[in-house]
């Protein structure tokens, strides 16, 4: 039983150091498994090439476990190719409890896979990219590198060719919609420092915001570059 006096000092001992815990027991040393090692190469692969989207990874060869064991496991990317792609080669160093083992080499096969748009119905072409037009369909970006992930895509977006139902939507797909059209007349301002000056101009080319676009001087005939800011309106600055 308890005297009065231990039960006041473990009292304080919760007060002054928090509840106490056993000290965590020492980790176990264990081989490096293959589901390991692809998770560490996942992770530093997504990285390096800064990939968007989950990252999966497969040894094309058999994984043969290093002999010895370890507490800690470290695998380091020595040398990555120049590209991600489907099927890559990295070299890599193992690292058990702070020794270095010999570089490997491992053949992998990776797959990167992602939210991109569909068609739900034939789509026109000129007409506004509207999500609610569409639906999302996950895949390998490594073999639809095209493919137009959900990130992207607003009404600031045209079609720029028609699209048939099922159709999974790429880059080729769309454009910005312009704000300026060859043909039309445009408002240009011309800003040097706080001297603001306004004409109008003759649009020599389509372009959507933030595009620069060739424009005339109905006057002068002479041309220049402007930089698309609004609806039918360009600024040039000096």
């Amino acid at each position: 039983m308890k005297t009065r006096w231990s039960i006041f000092l473990s009292v304080l001992a919760v007060f002054a150091f928090g509840p106490l815990t056993a000290a965590p027991a020492n980790a176990e040393a264990v081989t490096l498994s293959r589901e390991q090692l692809l998770a560490s190469l996942s992770r530093d692969v997504a990285g390096h090439f800064n990939l968007e989207g989950s990252l999966e990874l497969d040894l094309i060869r058999a994984w043969a476990a290093p002999t010895r064991t370890a507490r800690q496991w470290d695998v380091v990317v020595t040398d990555y190719p120049n590209t991600a792609t489907s099927a890559m080669l990295l070299r890599c160093r193992l690292v058990a409890d702070g020794e270095a083992l010999p570089d490997i080499t491992l053949m992998l096969r990776a797959s990167l896979w992602r939210d991109v748009w569909s068609t739900r119905e034939p789509l026109t072409i000129g007409a506004t990219f509207d999500p609610a037009l569409l639906e999302t369909r996950r895949v390998d970006l490594f073999r639809e590198r095209e493919a137009l992930p959900t990130a992207v895509g607003d009404r600031s977006y045209i079609f720029s060719r028609g699209v048939a139902a099922g159709h999974i939507l790429t880059w080729r797909d769309i454009s910005r919609r312009p704000l300026v059209r060859k043909g039309q007349v445009v408002d240009v301002s011309a800003t040097e420092g706080m001297l603001v000056v306004t004409m109008k101009a003759v649009a020599m080319e389509n372009g959507a915001q933030g595009d620069t676009v060739t424009v005339r001087n109905p006057d002068s005939r002479k041309d220049f570059a402007a930089l698309v800011v609004d609806e039918n309106r360009v600024q040039v600055r000096f």
